[in-house]
């Protein structure tokens, strides 16, 4: 019974370690949410700017696999090269052993728990604060403590079970000087870093073992199943590009790439490597404890695999092509960076759905176009043929709807700042109102297809050239849409511009058709087809009104109502 309890308060502490780690990665990545894409975005310029932004933002979030599903998001949608993300991956695995020499300088030495209740009660305030920045940084701070009272809790529990005495006798049966048993901890260190999802709670695992002298294994065997947490750890990525594009997944495998080959690499000079190590430690840093060993050789590793590498990024871009060629089905399905599902943490995947609203609001207008090129042509055939690719459209932009918003659904159940979440709200209505501008251009091809079929005049060239030009008001204001979408911090005036005139060139137009039909310039039915396409420019307006609005931040000063249906 007590061998049982002792399983499980292993096991227990692992899981607080890991969510620990979990809860204080998540804290201060919504409390630098934006702070962190613009250093992503301004520093990968280059490879070497690349690789220093890996290493910052690895040291603060304290998780290479965050970083890297981060690399994989942006690449998933569009907003960094892969060239740009194999720098930035490089830097994560360096990143990623500042949490080593923590552990080595102050987890085992000191009884940090004593010191993380009472920051418990620092961050308690915090957490319940109503601003989203307090109530990051309260979990920022619960996370810190967490992760190191199980850190605590891990060693005490391992004591407990006597767990060096049982690692010593499996390791009895190894030979010790053999260079196949290294291979074997390399597999071990990288088959529970896959199983753990997590490398810093392999590391610290293993930096456990070795700070208790355990007979059998050494700085060597230490230091083998550090090198296999690099390859373990890649499954994240792997794991989350498996739902995303091309791209994303060539990221996923230059990660994985990039971690092997480093060990394949040190595997070939392992035991001079460890050598110089040591004497780098012992003679240059004058000693201190075996831990710090241990976590020099992670730094060395991952420097010099960096080293090594930095200058072949090309080389690795065109073998991660070579390997996963372009699909002809990743440029024409429906969504385009989304793909399934959740790719990244909440906070980043609201990325990846605002630019795939940005492709809805591109093909709503490619859609209008066609109601443009339904009215020029004179074939009948052409018109058909026309008419049936708005009728596509409209069923994909209903289905775009649908994906895109059980997307943000998803997104929304993770843990969000409440901008994030204000900004889930706004962009349900953003693609709610694309949808109808969907409907919206469908209805206009289809008053033209029914003018065709059941009214045996043609629009009067008076007529034509009125369509024409509100047809040229509605694009204008779908272009200013597309503007506003990617760039919503900018006032919305001329959107506010374009949808009057269109309201009021709407309302001449009407007035214009009721003195035309009781003069007998052409029928009723003609007149009722041609106010029915008037009238569906000006509520499509509306629509993409209603985006423009929606995109808007919280804090702008224009008046929050809806336009749909007040023209």
């Amino acid at each position: 019974m007590e061998l049982v309890i002792n399983i499980f308060s292993l096991v227990g502490s692992l899981a607080l370690f890991l969510f620990g780690m979990k809860t204080m990665s998540e804290g201060l990545e919504k409390f630098a949410g934006d702070r962190l894409r613009g250093i992503l975005a301004a520093m990968t310029k280059n490879r070497v700017m690349g690789v220093f932004t890996g290493i910052l933002i690895t040291a603060l979030i304290q998780s290479s696999s965050a970083t890297t599903v981060m690399v994989v998001s942006f690449v998933n949608a569009g907003l960094m090269t892969l060239a740009q993300s194999i720098g930035v991956i490089m830097g994560a695995n360096i990143g990623t052993t500042v949490t080593a020499w923590i552990i080595s300088a102050v987890g085992f030495k000191v009884n940090i728990a004593a010191f993380a209740i009472p920051m418990l009660a620092i961050g308690m305030p915090l957490i319940f604060s109503g601003k989203g920045n307090r109530k990051s940084i309260g979990e920022f701070i619960f996370g810190f403590s967490f992760l190191f009272m199980g850190l605590s809790f891990l060693q005490e529990a391992a004591t407990a079970m006597n767990i060096g005495d049982i690692v010593a006798g499996m390791l009895a049966h190894v030979p010790q000087d053999s260079f196949i048993t290294i291979i074997l901890f390399v597999i071990v260190g990288a088959l529970v870093t896959m199983i753990v999802q997590a490398s810093a709670a392999t590391m610290a695992i293993t930096l456990m073992l070795f700070g208790m002298n355990i007979p059998g294994f050494g700085f060597e065997q230490a230091a083998a199943l550090a090198m296999g947490q690099n390859i373990g750890t890649t499954i994240t990525a792997f794991m989350a590009s498996l739902t995303a594009n091309t791209q994303a997944r060539r990221a996923a495998l230059a990660h994985m790439f990039f971690n092997v080959f480093g060990v394949v690499a040190f595997l070939i000079v392992f035991y001079p490597a460890c050598h110089a190590v040591s004497w780098f430690v012992d003679s240059v840093m004058g000693g201190g404890n075996d831990l710090f060993k241990l976590s020099a050789f992670h730094t060395a590793f991952n420097i010099i695999n960096t080293l090594l590498l930095i200058g072949f990024v090309k080389q690795i871009e065109m073998l991660v092509c070579r390997i996963l060629p372009t699909k002809e089905q990743d440029e024409d399905h429906r969504l385009k960076f989304i793909s399934g599902g959740l790719l990244s943490t909440a906070e980043l995947s609201i990325m990846e759905a605002q630019k795939e609203i940005q492709h809805f609001a591109e093909r709503c207008k490619r859609m209008f176009g066609f109601v443009t090129d339904q009215m020029q042509t004179q074939d009948e055939v052409e018109f058909n043929k026309i008419f049936s690719r708005i009728g596509k459209y409209e069923n994909i932009t209903d289905s775009m709807e649908m994906e895109i918003a059980s997307y943000l659904n998803k997104v929304s159940e993770g843990r969000l700042s409440d901008a994030s979440k204000a900004q889930i709200q706004k962009m349900l209505r953003q693609i709610s109102e694309l949808e109808s501008i969907g409907d919206s251009v469908y209805n206009l091809g289809r008053t033209l297809n029914r003018h065709r079929q059941h009214c045996q005049d043609a629009f009067t060239p008076e007529q034509t050239q009125h369509m024409q030009t509100m047809l040229g008001l509605v694009e204008g204001s779908l272009a200013e849409m597309l503007k506003r979408i990617s760039q919503p911090r900018n006032n919305i005036t001329t959107s506010i511009n374009i949808e009057h005139e269109i309201n009021n060139y709407r309302t001449q137009l009407k007035n214009q058709n009721l003195h035309d039909v009781n003069s007998g310039r052409y029928s009723y039915q003609l007149g009722v087809f041609y106010v029915d396409f008037i009238s569906e420019c000006e509520r499509l307006a509306d629509y993409v009104m209603n985006v423009v609005q929606a995109g808007k931040r919280l804090n702008n000063d224009f008046d929050d109502k809806s336009y749909n249906g007040q023209g």
